[in-house]
C-alpha cells in the first residue's frame, strides 16, 4: 500500500527563534519559513503551548522597531494556526537548563518529529532526542530541506 503524501512529507518543529529570525531579516531561516513551512513541503507539528510561546514572543514590543514586523508576524501566526499539526503534550520533559524550552522536546516526543530547528545550541546541545534529530538552520537546509 502507497504512503499517502501527508505520512511522506518530514515532520518539523521550529523554535521560536527561528521565527523571530526570518522575520527580521532575509536569510535561510526566511527560505525555510517561507518557502518551505508556509508552502506546507513539510508538515509543521505544534502544541498549543509552542503556539502560546510563538505569539507572545512575537508581539513584543522590542520587535515593533522592525519593518512590517507585526504584521508579517500576524500573518505567519494565521497561516501556522491553518496548517500546522497540533498535538496534545504527554509526558513532562525536564531535561533542558532553561526550562521554558522543554515544551520543545515535549513537542518533539509526543509528535514523532522528524527534526527540530533551532538556533538555540547553547541550550539545545544534543544531537537528538527520542526520534527527533536537533538541528541548526543551516545544516537543515543544507541535508534535509525538501527541494523542488
Amino acid at each position: 500500500m502507497l504512503k499517502s503524501k501527508l505520512q511522506e512529507m518530514q515532520k518539523i518543529i521550529l523554535d521560536t527563534n527561528v521565527i523571530v529570525s526570518a522575520l527580521i531579516s532575509s536569510s535561510i531561516l526566511t527560505k525555510i519559513l517561507y518557502d518551505i513551512v508556509l508552502t506546507e513541503k513539510v508538515n509543521t507539528c505544534l502544541s498549543e503551548e509552542v503556539f502560546e510561546e510563538y505569539a507572545a514572543v512575537l508581539n513584543r514590543d522590542k520587535f515593533s522597531k522592525f519593518s512590517n514586523f507585526k504584521a508579517k508576524a500576524e500573518v505567519v501566526l494565521n497561516r501556522l494556526r491553518e496548517i500546522a499539526i497540533f498535538y496534545q503534550s504527554g509526558k513532562k520533559v525536564e531535561i533542558l537548563t532553561d526550562t521554558s524550552d522543554n515544551k520543545f522536546l515535549e513537542l518533539a516526543a509526543v509528535s514523532a518529529a522528524d527534526y527540530l530547528i533551532t538556533g538555540n545550541t547553547l541550550d539545545f546541545t544534543m544531537d537528538e532526542f527520542e526520534y527527533t534529530r536537533i538541528l541548526t538552520p543551516r545544516e537543515y537546509w543544507d541535508n534535509f530541506a525538501p527541494r523542488d
